[in-house]
């Protein structure tokens, strides 16, 4: 059998044109020269900016939104496959790399002291769990003062397909503040409003290369334009807010259960005060979609050892086998289970994360258990420990106060 550095150049090409995304693309041109050479380095590039949605209710032309690509991966380390850490990196328009918490957009800041202003993913085997895109709005008067930065409160979770291989032409879809689907065409250059059904919608993804999503009773609908959207799955009444994610090539919609609770108690007048009412999740119901054409989701009573991770604008999936003393069946969220409280600085240590076991309905702070604790902070001592390599891009891992340094 030929060495890998010796397959036909055709060969290589063919396997680039199946390459998923810029991090699968670094990778494979870090195998050999000849790899290398099969490869342009022209990055992916995304859209760099966007109209208001329609009705904003803003009419200044100067703003608008850019999008960025985030990334969940999980790291493992050199020595030791059963150790892992959880990292969500994100380039933004300027080029400047940062990271955050791997269920929110909450950025860590400062780096511990000792973390590597570099680091080398060829040396770590890497495995990416998920993308999410986030719109951001451009000009947005409290932070247009700060050079390089955008006003992140576009809160809804955005859908993105890439129709060619530079990004020049691509697709769109969210949800407005209406409630309904917007889509944006690059071919068109606008947003259009989905007017389908009367219910908001919940949540939307990007699925087989298809769009899915799902309206508050649990329909779900695969929406391919403006004017065709068809229902594949009827509604799951119950919980207070649907989730649509891909896990082991399924699609599965998982049910949160909210309440809402005082934490103060209720006034004079039976009303709660003012400002004191806080939403918590209190359970979770997890269902898989038929691939039969039945339309209907099946409660989903054991999930393995595969672990489930709702994040602000990407929810993913990942399996506990291989990883030291983790077990599946579980979810992790955040949200106002831990009240509202959490110190705003320890958001990125997972100190408002919780898991809910799915086998005994419980609920309990990350922070109860240090084996799950770990593969959100603290970063792992086989990271901090690393000082030399080539990085994830070339102006490394950094934060933007570090950025300004000389």
């Amino acid at each position: 059998m030929a060495e890998w550095s010796h397959l036909p150049k055709d060969l290589l090409y063919l396997i680039s044109q199946r390459l998923q995304n810029p991090f699968d693309t670094m990778r494979f041109r870090s195998v050999c020269s000849s790899w290398r050479s099969v490869v342009s380095p022209k990055r992916h590039t995304l859209p760099v900016r966007f109209p208001f949605l329609p009705n904003h209710g803003i009419s200044d032309p100067t703003w608008g939104f850019n999008l960025t690509k985030r990334s969940v991966f999980r790291v493992g380390s050199p020595m030791d496959h059963s150790d892992g850490w959880l990292i969500k990196v994100e380039e933004d328009a300027y080029g400047m790399i940062k990271i955050s918490n791997p269920l929110s957009k909450s950025y860590f800041k400062p780096l511990p002291k000792n973390f590597p202003k570099v680091l080398n993913l060829l040396n770590f085997p890497v495995l990416e769990l998920c993308q999410e895109y986030v719109l951001h709005y451009l000009n947005f008067w409290p932070v247009r003062h700060r050079p390089g930065d955008a006003g992140d409160l576009y809160r809804e979770k955005i859908a993105y397909k890439c129709l060619n291989y530079d990004g020049s032409q691509f697709v769109l879809v969210t949800i407005h503040v209406s409630g309904k689907l917007a889509m944006f065409k690059s071919e068109d250059g606008q947003w259009s409003t989905i007017h389908h059904t009367a219910l908001p919608y919940d949540d939307v993804i990007l699925f087989n290369g298809e769009f899915y999503a799902v309206d508050n009773s649990g329909a779900t609908f695969v929406v391919e334009s403006q004017h065709k959207v068809t229902l594949i799955a009827e509604p799951v009444f119950g919980g207070d807010k649907k989730i649509l994610m891909e896990c082991n090539g399924e699609l599965l919609l998982v049910d949160m259960y909210l309440t809402v609770d005082s934490e103060e108690g209720f006034g004079l007048d039976g009303e709660p005060p003012e400002g004191v009412l806080q939403e918590k999740t209190v359970g979770f119901k997890v269902f898989k979609l038929h691939r039969n054409g039945s339309k209907k989701w099946t409660v989903v009573c054991d999930l393995g050892n595969t672990m489930l991770f709702l994040g602000e604008n990407c929810s993913f999936s990942a399996s506990a086998s291989g990883v030291s003393g983790c077990k599946g069946n579980c979810i992790f969220f955040t949200d106002g289970f831990l009240g509202p409280n959490v110190d705003e600085d320890d958001v990125f240590k997972g100190s408002d994360i919780a898991i809910f076991d799915l086998e005994f309905g419980t609920i309990s702070p990350l922070s109860d258990s240090p084996v799950y604790s770990r593969l959100f902070w603290p970063p792992p001592s086989w990271i901090t420990s690393t000082s030399r390599g080539s990085s994830i891009h070339s102006k490394g891992l950094r934060t933007k106060e570090e950025a300004s340094e000389p």
